[in-house]
């Protein structure tokens, strides 16, 4: 789908929808119009609206939001739910062009305003039943970031758990990670995955340069914990 789809007809979409409801399939949706950057989410929200109306059975999923207009959707629809990343819960789009250009800070949905950034937050920290951790991590090849035409998208996956942890600890909220990143996703989707155990460390860690030839967010920096082990 190189152009996204342009136009939701409810009508059109009925059966696969209805089916999908039907059998418990959500629908994850990468919600922006064709506006003006910092709009485009905000102008898309009325297709949620529209959807969740027409399908309250359905399970929607706004992948990846930015603004606080979607984290007010949410509660207003039963069926209405959402992912946050990690980069989204610490950049403002002044972090990644107020300055020099930040290309690996570069992705889309774009960074947006500080107040956004405190209403992801203030639900994310408070483990909202309806928002879970989506990496959304981009793992674009050097030479596509640090180009013309810079390619969207933050690698955060090597790192993203540690910052998760800064995040949530900076804010006395460690308790509440736990559902953030795993629970609140298990409920929503109805999933029981098969078990695995990630154990923290609080201790610095520098971030390495590049993964075969992928720049992570934070390269070459250091932050505050580690991953000790995975079982």
């Amino acid at each position: 789908s190189d152009g996204g789809v342009e136009v939701f007809d409810t009508v059109e979409l009925a059966p696969t929808l209805n089916v999908m409801a039907e059998l418990n399939i959500p629908l994850s949706i990468h919600g922006e119009s064709n506006g003006y950057v910092m709009d485009r989410e905000t102008e898309f929200l009325p297709v949620y609206e529209s959807l969740a109306i027409a399908f309250p059975k359905l399970k929607i999923i706004m992948e990846h939001i930015t603004t606080k207009e979607a984290v007010d959707m949410l509660d207003k629809f039963e069926n209405l739910y959402a992912t946050i990343t990690v980069h989204h819960l610490i950049l403002t789009l002044d972090d990644v062009v107020g300055g020099m250009m930040m290309p690996h800070l570069f992705c889309k949905p774009i960074a947006k305003r500080p107040e956004d950034l405190d209403a992801l937050l203030t639900v994310a920290l408070a483990a909202h039943p309806k928002v879970m951790f989506g990496s959304d991590s981009a793992p674009h090849p050097q030479h596509k970031k640090e180009s013309c035409g810079c390619a969207a998208g933050i690698f955060t996956a090597p790192i993203a758990l540690q910052l998760l942890c800064e995040i949530f600890e900076q804010y006395d909220k460690l308790n509440n990670l736990q559902a953030f990143v795993s629970d609140n996703a298990q409920n929503i989707y109805g999933i029981c995955p098969e078990f695995k155990e990630v154990v923290l460390e609080k201790r610095p860690f520098v971030v390495p340069a590049n993964y075969s030839g992928v720049v992570p967010m934070y390269a070459g920096e250091t932050i505050n914990w580690a991953i000790e082990s995975i079982d």
